[in-house]
């Protein structure tokens, strides 16, 4: 029994032999179009993590950008404000603004911090006659036979607005373009102690003579009487830009007496009876219409005290749509800093 069950099962094998089995390589569509769709659902949310994460860094490089350039400038204008001997308010520069410089081509500007300063200029006046240095230019490096000088400088500082898109100052272009912070300087020229001649104290008029007076210099001004002969209300040199991308859009309001708080309720006491200084006169400009407060200036002419504030726009360097919101205060930053001039003729 055993014999004829192992011939049958020998010729069933036989008959029926089995190979290995064959399989198709590849993949279904349908498990392609599942793959996609996985694909698809995991790659999606991470592209758009990674680039809110490129954005948010953008934003935050443009944001660290322009609080330090709002440093630098505050800090440019503090050690500018330290030497001088003569800051002129609000009604002193309405009185002057016509000797002032005026802004650039195609733009429109404010002048908001205006004063003089004492410049020291080193190594320029010969100490007599008897050395071989004649002249500031023939002054040896060394010092050792010209002494140092002082000269006063007209320093204005204006906001300057371009009326037209300017592509140098609005980037990217479009909408409304930010402002930019300009400096002008109209400085006399060093005087020869021992020229007579009050037509020419100078040792050269040159305009190329780098101790020369400015062309727009007026030899007839006297610190004494600020408002008088400020300048020639000609010639004068470029603005220098310390600043752009300061915000032209309504900011935060700011309080009615700022001013009057910030510098401590000055005192006008050249009467008989003292008074309180308004804030128009103490805050320039005094009541801007558009609120933009961007960048004003507390000035006690008395005391020779000013207050400066600035306001930034790091949304601008980025898009064009970028007025103030409250919301996104920590891209507009404010920088401000309270000098008391320390110049004096006397000192």
């Amino acid at each position: 029994m055993k014999t004829l069950l192992r011939l049958l099962l020998k010729s069933q094998h036989q008959r029926n032999p089995s190979g290995p089995v064959q399989t198709e390589k590849g993949m279904t569509l349908v498990e392609l179009l599942v793959g996609a769709i996985m694909a698809f659902l995991i790659i999606t949310p991470m592209l758009g993590f990674v680039v809110d994460m490129l954005n948010t860094d953008r934003r935050e490089q443009v944001k660290s950008n322009t609080e330090q350039d709002l440093q630098a400038a505050v800090d440019f204008i503090a050690q500018d404000l330290s030497q001088a001997i003569y800051i002129y308010d609000q009604v002193g520069i309405t009185a002057t603004t016509a000797k002032l410089p005026p802004p650039p081509t195609n733009t429109t500007g404010t002048p908001i911090l205006v004063f003089w300063k004492r410049q020291q200029i080193k190594n320029a006046v010969p100490i007599n006659s008897t050395v071989s240095a004649k002249t500031p230019s023939a002054c040896p490096p060394n010092g050792s036979e010209c002494n140092d000088t002082y000269v006063l400088s007209l320093v204005v500082y204006y906001q300057i607005r371009d009326i037209a898109p300017n592509p140098t100052w609005c980037q990217p272009s479009g909408g409304t373009c930010p402002t930019r912070i300009a400096r002008y300087e109209i400085r006399d020229g060093v005087k020869n102690p021992s020229s007579f001649d009050p037509t020419n104290p100078y040792y050269s008029l040159t305009d190329a003579d780098e101790y020369a007076p400015d062309a727009a210099f007026d030899p007839s001004f006297d610190i004494s009487k600020p408002l008088v002969n400020v300048t020639k209300g000609a010639g004068f040199k470029d603005a220098q830009v310390l600043v752009n991308y300061i915000d032209h859009s309504s900011g935060p309001t700011v309080t009615v007496n700022e001013c009057t708080t910030a510098l401590g309720n000055p005192m006008d006491t050249t009467g008989v009876t003292p008074k309180a200084i308004p804030e128009t006169t103490l805050r320039i400009p005094p009541a801007p219409p558009d609120i933009v407060n961007s960048f004003y200036a507390c000035v006690d002419t008395s005391k020779n005290i000013a207050r400066v504030t600035l306001r930034g726009n790091s949304l601008r360097r980025l898009q064009t749509d970028a007025n103030y919101d409250a919301k996104k205060s920590a891209f507009f930053p404010t920088a401000s800093i309270q000098v008391q001039g320390l110049g004096g003729l006397a000192k």
